[in-house]
Parts: C-alpha cells; structure tokens; sequence
C-alpha cells in the first residue's frame, strides 16, 4: 500500500497543550500526502495522543489504547502508535502490558510520527526521547477547533517544582518560543479566519524568562494586538507568580485582550501552600486577586484548586470554603488530589481516603454554583460581546461565549436565533441567568421570546430573571 493510499486516524486526549501536537501531527501527515479519517475502522494507522497527568487521564488513555487495538481485529488498521505523556512516563509498562502497540514515542514528538508511518523498517518500537521544540510557524497544522478559534504554544515543558505534579518530568524545563515565530503564526492564523487566539503553556506568565526577556508576555502581547484580524486574545495557564504591573495593565488597556486570567492557585492555606510547594502564600494571593480587580474592573477570573491533598485537614478545608466565598471567583475548577508516583507529595504521610476527596470537591463545587449565579446574576440587562460558535444548537437558539468564558471549559450564552454566522462577534443583552450559562437577545433585535425549557444545557440549572 503506497503512502497516498493510507488513511490515518488520531485521537487526541488531554488539554489544549496536547491538541497542538496533535493537529501538527496532522499538518504533518496530510502535507505527505496522507488522508485523515475520523473514522477509526477505515484508518490503516492509528495514532493515540495520550495524557499521563493524573490517574483519571491515565486509565481515559488506557481505555482508548485498548478501544483502538480492537481496530487491528474488526478493522483497517495494520499499525497502532501511542505518543503523549503516558507513552513518556511509561513506555515499558505500556508496551509490556499491551502488546497491541507496535510503536511508542513520546509528547510532542510529530517527526518520530512521520518516519514510522514513511518506513518501519529499522525503526526501534519503543523511540521516547527527551521532548524538544520541534516546531516553528512553518510547520503544517491542521486545526481541529472551529475554524474561528485556535489555540497557540507559546512555550514548551515546566521549571516549576509543585510537589503534587509530573509534567516537568514529562515534558522537560521551561523553554519559549521566540517571539517571531508566534507572531508569524498568529498571522497565518488570521488570514485562515481566526478570530479568537488561546495563549497556551505550562505556566504563561514565565514567557521569556527562560531566555532573559523580562516582561516578554507584555512585549508579545502589544505585538499581537497588532495584527489585524485578530479580535480577541485569551491567556490561559497564568500562575500567579509573574502577573506583575505592567501585564495587568497591558490586560486592561488592549481591547483585543479578554478580560480574563486563568489562574491556578490550588489552595488557600499556607501550610498545604507549603507543602505543595507553591511560591505564593495567603497574603500574597488576597493582595494579588484585589490588585486584578482594582485594575481591571470586570475582569473574569478563572481558578483551581486541589482537595485532598496529604494532611489536609477538616480545617484546612473549611479556611479553603471560606476563601473561596470571600472571593467569589467568576470561574472554578476543583481536582481530587492523585497521587502521581515520582512526585514529592506521593511520598508524604497522612494521604487522604477517596470518599473523603470526593465529598470536598462536591461540596466546594456546590459552593460554587452558588456563587456563579450570584455572578451571573450581575451580568443581567448588561450587553456583552459574543463569539457565536454553534449557529445548529436547536431550533430556537445559537450558542456562543463571552470574552469572559474559554473555549470548553466555562460557561456559555444561549441567543435567541437570527441570521449569524459561526464566528461572528455580536452585541448580546443578557436577558436570563442560570449557575454557569446565560441567556440573551442580540441587541438589535426586538420582541424577545420565551425560551423553551427543553434542551440539555438550558436544564443545567434553573433560570433565574
């Protein structure tokens, strides 16, 4: 079978991170010459990007490894190949364990992708090596978000030391891209249709530091708010430890950039602080939370946290409970700490029982939703500029998302249906709330109606005038 005959077929896990590998592999592949399949049963090669973050993402990989070898039976498929972070941290077990495999190489590495599939002969089955930056503006890419929106790499692995994590291990120290590069992509990005740029690493606000550039996010972003058909700009990953003056200020006075930072804190109290290594305390985070908002009035915040980790006690928790209402943040995440063998905090004593995570993230999330709808609730008769993504949601609404609300991690705006395009950014009054997602009418349009009360998402949670 000759290379412009093969179909190949990918399926792509884990976070944003792990996307642009993916639809670079794709670039990759289709610039050869090779057909991309969605469907696995017709694909001659299968290739799985993995996550190997924490146990959940681990045994969704496995699952999907074992779902796609089924494919070597009752399908197409000749060669299965598995990258990624779980082929990076375990390629022995996995290869010992399913035998199905033929290659395994590690995160990010596309060319290790291209010379399988080009010619297996000689080629080791196991080719993990230490991750790189392998990639540059000129690399092919095929996006498999909507053609509005993409997400962009501005930096490769992770310097910091968190005891409770893996990924510096997986994917190497911290290192940038230069700033060209992203720059040349990002106007390649725009003149494809892009409206909407995600600003994604292991850590964002530590760009340029690795290479000496102080406030290189600053200096990337002022140049990226250049480019013209760019519309919004969204920074994803901030740690707290470089969100400095001068990026809050930067965030605030550029329209392009969303009024929006994610920010994983992972806890509240200085001694779990401590012991997750973190760089900030208490302190430091209250100051840094209302320095944002003083600055930016408006402005989304976007967090994480951790419960359950070693020797976190019941009054631990309830300092985190009342931070967190204190706070109110816009949006919030809550993991079940997973003890990752090979980090710090795997070693640590007082590990917390399943039952007894599982209870406290309920119950913070249950906070939460409290406190998004007060939020929300704020937003009502406002009007808000909205990025219309899914013009096919049923028939009496579209769906789209606010500057405030990420690409599928927040929540979303219900508009009345008119006559728009996917992509298209348009002024909503916001009419109706619920927890996360909220309700509106373009602004130009009259005589709203009633909504129906039977799709999925509107069921969510009740909506409150």
């Amino acid at each position: 079978m000759n290379k412009i005959s093969k179909k190949i077929g990918l399926v792509s896990l884990g976070c944003p991170k792990n996307t642009v590998d993916s639809e670079i592999v794709l670039g990759s592949l289709t610039d050869k010459g090779y057909t991309v399949t969605s469907h696995e049963n017709e694909a001659d090669v299968i290739i799985v990007n993995t996550c190997g973050f924490i146990d959940s993402a681990k045994e969704e990989s496995i699952d999907t490894i074992l779902e796609m070898a089924e494919y070597k039976r009752r399908g197409n498929c000749t060669k299965l190949i598995v990258m990624g972070c779980l082929s990076q941290r375990y390629k022995d077990e996995l290869l010992k364990e399913i035998p199905e495999i033929d290659y395994l190489i590690g995160a990010g590495d596309f060319k290790g992708v291209l010379k399988i599939i080009e010619s297996s002969n000689g080629i080791m089955k196991t080719a993990v090596r230490e991750p790189a930056f392998d990639f540059n503006e000129s690399t092919p890419r095929i996006l498999t978000t909507p053609s509005y929106t993409a997400y962009v790499k501005v930096a490769e692995g992770c310097s910091n030391r968190c005891s409770f994590c893996i990924i510096p291990k997986i994917r190497g120290p911290f290192k940038s891209r230069p700033i060209d590069s992203i720059v040349r992509e990002i106007k390649t990005l725009a003149s494809k249709g892009v409206k909407e740029v995600n600003l994604i690493s292991q850590d964002t606000t530590m760009y340029g530091l690795d290479a000496g550039i102080r406030n290189g996010l600053v200096e990337l972003l002022k140049r990226l708010a250049k480019i013209e058909d760019i519309r919004w700009i969204r920074l994803l990953y901030c740690y707290p430890t470089f969100l400095n003056d001068n990026l809050i200020e930067i965030i605030r006075d550029e329209e392009k950039i969303c009024k929006y930072i994610d920010l994983p804190l992972q806890y509240s109290h200085d001694e779990i602080l401590n012991s997750m290594m973190r760089q900030e305390r208490e302190a430091e985070i209250r100051t840094l939370i209302k320095r944002v908002r003083d600055m930016i009035p408006g402005i989304a915040i976007r967090t994480t946290f951790i419960v359950g980790f070693p020797g976190e006690r019941d009054s631990h928790f309830e300092h985190l409970l009342h931070f967190v209402r204190e706070m109110s943040f816009e949006h919030l995440g809550v993991f079940t700490y997973s003890q990752e063998e090979g980090t710090r905090a795997a070693d640590l004593p007082h590990q917390i029982p399943e039952d007894i995570k599982i209870e406290r993230r309920e119950t913070l999330m249950e906070l939460q939703k409290g406190l998004s709808l007060e939020n929300n609730k704020r937003l009502i008769g406002t009007t808000q500029d909205v990025l219309v993504e899914d013009v096919h949601y049923n028939e009496f609404l579209i769906s789209g998302r606010m500057q405030s609300q990420a690409p599928e991690i927040d929540g979303m705006v219900y508009i009345e249906r008119s006559e728009v395009r996917a992509g298209d950014i348009l002024p909503v009054k916001i009419t109706q709330v619920m927890e996360y997602d909220l309700v509106g009418e373009v602004k130009r349009l009259r005589n709203y109606k009633n909504l129906p009360q039977s799709s999925q998402r509107i069921q969510r949670g009740k909506i409150k005038n």
